[in-house]
C-alpha cells in the first residue's frame, strides 16, 4: 500500500528560524560589506568635493596674484597684467574657473605656482614628504606612551601615580602647542642647555632622518600637544571595561590583575583606542602647520604660510587638498577597522 504525502497547503510549514538570515533577506556577508564601503567611500568622495569648493572659494578671495607676480610693476605693465590674467583664467566666471582647476586637479595636475612658475607638484613634494615623516615619527612615540600611561593610571586608579598623571595630563592639555614649543626651546637650546638646535636647519639634498637631532623638539611638542587628550580616553574606557561584568568574573576566578588588564580590559577599548587614535593622526596632519612654522621645519608648515603670504593660491590649494584628503583617508581607515574588530557590527551588517 503507497503511502501518499500529504497536500502542499496540509505540509507542514518550514521554521523561519531555520532559515539563516543572509538567505531570507536575499544579502550576503561580501554584498553587505560591498554596499558598506561604496557607501562610505561615496560619501568620502562627496566630503572631498564639497572640502574643493570650500578651497577654490576661499583662495579666490586671499588677494591679486597678479599683483604677487609683478610687485611694482604691476601698475605700469597693463599688457603683462592682462596677458597673467588670461593665463590663470581670472578673467572667467569663478564656475569656469573652479570647473578648470578641478579637472586639472583629477589629473594630477594641480597648475604652477604664481610666485616662481615651478609645477606645484615639484615645489611640494619633498615637503610633503617630510611632514608625513614627522607625523609617522609623533604617531610611533605618541600611540605607545598612551596607551602606556593609560593603563598604569587605570590599574592604580585613585592612587598617587593615577592622580599624578590626571594632574600632568590636564595641566598639558590646558597649553597651546605654540607656547610648548617655545618652552622646549628655552629649556633645551636657549636659556638652560644648549642640547638640541632651536630650528632645523638642513643643507641641500638633506632629508629630516639625516639630522635626526632637528626631529627632536619637533615632535617632542606634537607627542606633549597630543598624549594628554589620549591618556584621558583611554583610562575612561580602561576604567569601564574594568568595572564590567565578566572582568568582576575574572577576579573571582583569581585571575592577577595584570591579566586582566591585558587579556580582558584592553582588547575590549581597542575599538574606541582606533577611534580617538585616527582623530588626534588627523589632527597632526593639520596641527603639524604650526609647529613646522616654529621650528621652521621643511614640511608643509612654512610652505603653506609663505604661499598665503605671496598669495599664491595654486600651492594653498594643493596643500589644502592633501591636508583634506589624508584627514577623510584616515577616518575611513578607523571606520573599516572598527567594524572588523566589531563582532556585533559585522552581524548587523550582514542581517
Amino acid at each position: 500500500m503507497s503511502v501518499t504525502s500529504p497536500p502542499a497547503a496540509e505540509q507542514e510549514p518550514q521554521d523561519p528560524v531555520s532559515v539563516p538570515a543572509t538567505e531570507a533577506s536575499g544579502r550576503s556577508p561580501a554584498r553587505a560589506w560591498t554596499r558598506w564601503i561604496l557607501r562610505r567611500l561615496g560619501l568620502a568622495v562627496l566630503t572631498l568635493w564639497l572640502v574643493s569648493v570650500i578651497v577654490f572659494i576661499a583662495t579666490s578671495a586671499i588677494g591679486d596674484p597678479v599683483r604677487a607676480i609683478l610687485g611694482r610693476d604691476f601698475d605700469v605693465s597693463p599688457e603683462r597684467v592682462a596677458s597673467i590674467r588670461a593665463e590663470l583664467h581670472l578673467d572667467e566666471p569663478l564656475p569656469v574657473r573652479y570647473g578648470i582647476w578641478f579637472g586639472n586637479l583629477l589629473q594630477g595636475n594641480p597648475g604652477n605656482s604664481v610666485a616662481n612658475g615651478l609645477p606645484v607638484a615639484e615645489l611640494i613634494g619633498d615637503k610633503v614628504v617630510n611632514s608625513g615623516f614627522l607625523v609617522l615619527v609623533t604617531a610611533l612615540v605618541m600611540v605607545p606612551l598612551s596607551l602606556a600611561l593609560a593603563m598604569l593610571s587605570a590599574r592604580g586608579r585613585g592612587g598617587p601615580l593615577d592622580n599624578g598623571i590626571q594632574f600632568v595630563t590636564l595641566a598639558l592639555a590646558g597649553v597651546p602647542e605654540f607656547v610648548t614649543g617655545i618652552l622646549l626651546v628655552a629649556l633645551f637650546s636657549t636659556s638652560v642647555f644648549h642640547l638640541l638646535p632651536a630650528v632645523t636647519v638642513l643643507p641641500v639634498g638633506y632629508m629630516p632622518w639625516d639630522r635626526p637631532a632637528s626631529l627632536i623638539l619637533p615632535v617632542a611638542t606634537l607627542v606633549i600637544a597630543v598624549t594628554p587628550y589620549l591618556v584621558r580616553i583611554l583610562r575612561s574606557n580602561l576604567i569601564e571595561a574594568l568595572d564590567s561584568d565578566y572582568v568582576e568574573l575574572a577576579r573571582l576566578k583569581g585571575v592577577p590583575e595584570g591579566r586582566i588588564l591585558r587579556e580582558h580590559a584592553l582588547p575590549n577599548t581597542i575599538v574606541p583606542m582606533i577611534q580617538v587614535t585616527a582623530l588626534q593622526l588627523a589632527w597632526l596632519v593639520g596641527g603639524v602647520v604650526l609647529i613646522e612654522y616654529l621650528f621652521n621645519y621643511p614640511g608643509i608648515g612654512a610652505a603653506l604660510v609663505d604661499a598665503v603670504r605671496n598669495s599664491d593660491f595654486p600651492v594653498v590649494q594643493a596643500l589644502s587638498m592633501i591636508i583634506a584628503s589624508v584627514y577623510i583617508v584616515v577616518n575611513l581607515i578607523a571606520d573599516i577597522a572598527s567594524i572588523l574588530l566589531t563582532p556585533r557590527a559585522r552581524t548587523g551588517m550582514a542581517a
